[in-house]
């Protein structure tokens, strides 16, 4: 027998604690498969990342906000920096946000990067829900998370409305109002609902201190389990990705994770971070100093809902007042009406993919994303439901809107009533005439080339100009979703959509290539 003289040098301290978390958690292949998972290279994925990271700084300052916030409704006299308010009656809740405001060191810095971000976090949602939508990504296999997706921003709405209740200023306790008014509209129940919700007769005693358990704890925890799940799916699923050339159903064409991806989103992150500290160093956001501690015979003049929910005070502003008596109960349609056409129009955007999918006998796996021009009907259909809501919006300040462009209240309010009947329909039928002019646009690039300013004349005396052909990369990604089985108004064709893939199943997890 031969022995070998040479000794293997000893394994690190380093080396060990991995071998031991490899032998346990099988690190070691895991990091390999999804360390090189390739990510595609375009600003619009950014939008995604953009939610993420202001979530991110939500936790982070909420937790800071969490040590000096007391949720109580019991009052006391205050006595604090605040000089103006010194001697005066207010909630513990109100104190101890005016606290946090002018006696916490860094206080209403961290008070209003926590607003901002949350008004960010919601605007980048909405944003990026809206890019899915528009690029068809939200098709299998990815319906699912489109709900999760959905859910986030439906939870994300709610929870500012909680967030900026527990003040209990007098502009939140006017929100609290509004939400007693519609919960009061329910038939049968409405008073059962008010009571349940504010522990007693309106305000109650106990709001503060339930909403602040849903802020805090309940919510956010469903949020972050939402955030977590949403990611690995995408990671699943594979990254979409826009067409072009070498680009398939089959790969992804990108950078992988690490160390190009992990390097551009941690420098994002801090960019995100910058930007909403600047933002709320400069411009300031929620005042309550100015508003004063909330009195139920007191309502904020001019007071206004986060934009968030500016649509959903915009459908009960413009409703009518119209009363009915059924089987001897009221109903105030003026506002049971608009609580019922809130949420239906955030479900119809939940259940829009299964809709499409439905009408359009669509059952293949979709990883190549669509250009809005080649899909008329759901872009025009996006348009029209963003009309509504902007619509509504400008309704929710109808009063600031008439003082501030001396405007008669009567005459705006009746023009959003019927501007919200007329203007999604020319929305709707002018988005899609432009979309198929766009592709009539870029039939003719493809058929005959883009135009030079260049005029020749032919030997017969016939002037015609000079056109450059298309270079084939560039016509490869125009004439894309024609392979996808598109026809001209954007319905599906499945037999064709079927031969476009040979009639295979694309599976999620395929080959990528690093670009």
């Amino acid at each position: 027998m031969t022995t070998n003289g040479r000794r293997s040098a000893p394994a690190s301290s380093g080396q060990r604690v991995a071998d031991w978390f490899d032998g346990r958690l099988g690190i070691h292949s895991l990091g390999r498969k999804y360390l090189r998972k390739v990510f595609p290279d375009h600003w619009s994925f950014l939008l995604g990342e953009i939610c993420l990271y202001s979530f991110v700084v939500l936790v982070l300052t909420g937790i800071y906000l969490t040590l000096f916030f007391h949720p109580s409704t019991t009052e006391l006299t205050y006595h604090g920096g605040y000089v103006p308010l010194n001697g005066i009656r207010m909630s513990d809740a109100y104190a101890s946000t005016l606290h946090i405001s002018f006696d916490v060191r860094g206080g209403l810095l961290i008070r209003q990067i926590h607003h901002w971000a949350a008004l960010i976090f919601v605007a980048a949602m909405l944003t990026h829900m809206m890019r899915h939508f528009f690029t068809g990504s939200f098709r299998k296999p990815r319906e699912v998370n489109w709900l999760f997706g959905w859910l986030l921003l439906v939870l994300g709405i709610f929870e500012g409305l909680f967030g900026y209740s527990l003040p209990d200023d007098a502009l939140s306790g006017s929100g609290l109002r509004f939400v007693n008014g519609a919960l009061l509209s329910v038939p049968i129940v409405g008073t059962y609902l008010s009571m349940f919700v504010f522990g007693g007769q309106f305000p109650g005693h106990d709001i503060v201190s339930r909403f602040y358990s849903l802020h805090v704890l309940l919510v956010p925890g469903i949020m972050a389990a939402l955030v977590v799940t949403h990611v690995l799916l995408v990671v699943y699923h594979k990254h979409t990705q826009f067409a072009g050339p070498g680009k398939t159903e089959r790969n992804v064409v990108g950078a992988p994770f690490f160390p190009v991806y992990l390097a551009k989103a941690g420098g994002f992150f801090f960019l995100v971070f910058g930007v909403i500290a600047l933002v709320s160093a400069v411009a300031t956001i929620n005042p309550v100093w100015t508003y004063g501690p909330f009195r139920t015979d007191q309502v904020s003049t001019g007071a206004q809902p986060d934009w968030y929910l500016g649509f959903a005070e915009g459908l009960v502003r413009i409703m009518p007042g119209w009363e009915i008596t059924v089987g001897g109960h009221t109903l105030i349609l003026g506002v049971l009406i608009p609580v019922v056409v809130f949420p239906l129009l955030l479900v119809l955007i939940g259940v829009y993919p299964f809709v499409e999918a439905w009408v359009a006998k669509d059952t293949r796996e979709h990883h190549l994303l669509d250009r809005p021009r080649n899909r008329p009907l759901r872009t025009a259909l996006g348009t029209a439901w963003l009309s509504i809501y902007l619509i509504l919006l400008a309704g929710g300040g109808n009063d600031i809107l008439a003082t501030h462009l001396h405007l008669s209240i009567n005459a705006l309010t009746w023009t959003i009533r019927i501007a919200v009947l007329v203007v999604p329909v020319l929305v709707f039928v002018v988005t899609r005439r432009i979309c198929l002019a766009l592709q009539a646009q870029d039939r003719e690039l493809v058929e005959h080339g883009r135009e030079t300013g260049m005029v020749k004349r032919l030997p017969h005396g016939e002037y015609v100009e000079v056109r450059q052909p298309l270079s084939p990369a560039r016509r490869y990604t125009l004439t894309a979703h024609r392979r996808d089985g598109a026809s001209a108004d954007g319905h599906l064709q499945p037999a064709d959509a079927h031969r476009a893939v040979g009639g295979t199943r694309v599976g999620a997890g395929e080959e990528e290539t690093d670009a």
